[in-house]
């Protein structure tokens, strides 16, 4: 039973997955250009420290929806175990 005379909105169908290409500043100038997807290692690889950090955007150089998805896509890498959390080839500081 509807009491008000408002219109009703419609409610919202399921959201699409949306999958970002990156295109990153070029040090070379060489363009560079690929989805984001978790497993892709090669691209998730470059935008990993070696201790196994993701780099901040004001290094590179991605946009803050992609850096957004790139966060995501290595998070779910290392869930997946695609990616290791540390890299233990390094010798742990003191």
């Amino acid at each position: 039973m509807n009491f008000s005379n408002r219109p009703r909105k419609p409610k919202p169908g399921p959201k699409k997955k949306v999958v970002a290409i990156i295109k990153q500043k070029a040090k070379n100038s060489i363009n560079y250009q690929a989805t984001i997807d978790y497993k892709n290692i090669v691209l998730l690889r470059k935008f990993i420290t070696a201790e196994g950090k993701i780099i901040p955007r004001r290094i590179n150089g991605l946009s803050a929806k992609q850096q957004r998805y790139i966060s995501k896509a290595i998070k779910n890498a290392r869930m997946m175990g695609f990616i290791p959390f540390i890299n233990h080839s390094m010798p742990p500081r003191i």
